[in-house]
């Protein structure tokens, strides 16, 4: 006898996503929904393409399905980057989301986090673009590899460079390379604005990563008045002087309505040749700082030389196919920050009603 789709679909309802607590039904994940016989074939879309809990929706969802009678279960996961539920309108509306790469501090790794972010979640088949916006001192160039390149232009629009999977611009690239920009504010600003919206031609984008200047000037301040971002991460590393700056910028994201998607602790440690692991920065830092602020610690990245070696070298790819360890700790941290940006993207679902 062919199980009711009813009775399978009310199964489902016991399922929750666990970073958002609503069942996948409600949070409208279950697209597709067949039975022949006791066979249930099912298709559940993921609000991420870097879901870092697909193994335990998959447990509940056969689980669940096996409660309601099936002797089998064919499940396919497919997964559609979800940006705001309320529309956006204005500059960049076609891109879902936006966010900031920040640290209240220079020296702390932002543009090498800004990069691995970037980087990680194209890998998961999201479409990425990363901006630099540090415009006195742009590192993409160099981390990216792309010293020289020339972007192309069509019209008064610079098509951004197409570069490890993922779309890249900076500054760096329409200039004179290392030549000092001896700009004042309202020039920085300017260029900013000009280098993210008015002259660069972005494609459609599931996230774009902008690499901010470190501190809390201008720069950060125009891009939370000029674009509603989905979220900001702050970089910082372990020791208390880095941490007290890095809590100065969650203060002005906070203040300029800007949700702190989480902290990261860069240079957490370091690991030697023979394998010991050295608190050089005074390890975990970062981690009760975002306990006591209340918000999401995204992971700790180690001190490795490879991780430096690739950076120099323009391949940042490469962190993620090399070192395990160093692999293990980019990866988490980018599932755990896309795992943050549905939650906060899908905080506003309206909670589906069961009038009996």
């Amino acid at each position: 006898m062919t199980l009711d789709r009813d009775t399978l679909m009310d199964a489902l309802r016991q399922v929750k996503d666990p970073e958002l607590s609503r069942d996948i039904v409600t949070l409208n994940m279950v697209k597709d929904l067949r039975s022949d016989g006791s066979v249930v074939s099912v298709t559940v879309e993921l609000t991420t393409l870097a879901s870092p809990l697909k193994d335990v929706i998959e447990k509940g969802v056969r689980s669940a399905l096996a409660g309601a009678g099936a002797s089998d279960v064919k499940l396919t996961f497919t997964a559609q980057t979800r940006g705001s539920t309320t529309p956006r309108t204005g500059p960049l509306a076609h891109v879902k989301n936006i966010i900031a790469v920040g640290a209240g501090k220079g020296g702390v790794g932002k543009s090498t986090i800004a990069v691995a972010i970037a980087i990680g979640l194209a890998r998961t088949g999201a479409r990425v673009g990363l901006m630099d916006g540090d415009i006195h001192g742009p590192s993409l160039p160099t981390m990216l590899g792309v010293k020289g390149a020339v972007p192309q232009v069509r019209g008064n629009k610079m098509t951004p460079l197409q570069v490890h999977g993922i779309h890249a611009i900076t500054i760096g690239v329409v200039v004179e390379q290392d030549k000092a920009l001896t700009w004042r504010g309202p020039m920085v600003t300017g260029a900013f604005k000009q280098l993210l919206i008015d002259n660069t031609e972005w494609p459609d984008l599931d996230y774009l990563i902008i690499d901010l200047p470190p501190g809390t000037g201008d720069i950060p301040i125009t891009l939370c008045q000029i674009l509603p971002l989905t979220g900001a991460v702050v970089v910082a590393t372990p020791q208390q002087v880095a941490l007290d700056d890095a809590t100065r910028a969650i203060k002005m994201f906070q203040q300029l309505g800007v949700p702190v998607l989480g902290i990261v602790e860069n240079m957490s440690y370091f690991v030697g040749p023979d394998g010991t692991e050295h608190d050089i920065f005074g390890r975990g830092g970062a981690e009760r700082a975002a306990q006591n602020l209340k918000l999401p610690y995204l992971g700790a990245i180690p001190m490795f030389t490879e991780l430096r070696i690739n950076s120099d070298a323009g391949k940042p790819h490469a962190n993620f196919e090399g070192n395990v360890t160093l692999r293990a700790a980019l990866e988490g941290m980018v599932k755990t920050l896309a795992g943050q940006i549905s939650v906060k993207n899908l905080s506003t679902v309206t909670p589906e009603l069961n009038i009996s």
